[in-house]
């Protein structure tokens, strides 16, 4: 069995100043302000096991953090990672198109668009495979 390496966490004074004014900002997500306080603690000289029984996390969180922290800076360790995940369906191309449709005079025999009609048209212009309902909704409230 391999002991896994702790990286020290040894905060510089202007890193320290930033972290203590991340916490006054209140804008920041919950994993950010637990980066956050795993470098303080660590920087106090709290151990990974201490770290883990005060803010309630695992050792893979506390031990990432430092890693991150001692290797690539203070942005790395609070930051957001990109994440993997399908991309978005609607672009700003379809937002657009969609807007386009519904300021457009409606179909023969219609008084106005419904959101069947705009979803079906995308589909008819092949500016999409398929669109819900719901999601033409959501384009025009967004672009309202």
């Amino acid at each position: 069995m391999t002991k896994e390496q702790t990286f020290i966490v040894h905060l510089k004074d202007e890193d320290r100043k930033e972290l203590n004014q991340y916490f006054r900002r209140g804008k920041a997500s919950a994993r950010s302000l637990t980066r956050a306080r795993i470098l303080l603690l660590a920087d106090e000289g709290y151990s990974t096991e201490e770290i883990i029984d005060v803010l309630k996390t695992s050792r893979t969180t506390v031990n990432r953090i430092r890693k991150r922290y001692c290797q690539e800076g203070l942005s790395s360790a609070i930051g957001e990672k990109s994440r993997s995940g399908r991309p978005a369906k609607i672009d700003g191309t379809i937002e657009a198109k969609t807007a386009l449709i519904a300021c457009s005079e409606p179909p023969e025999g219609r008084s106005t668009w419904t959101l069947k009609l705009i979803a079906d048209k995308l589909v008819e212009l092949e500016v999409v495979d398929s669109l819900s309902i719901m999601s033409v909704q959501r384009i025009l409230k967004k672009g309202s």
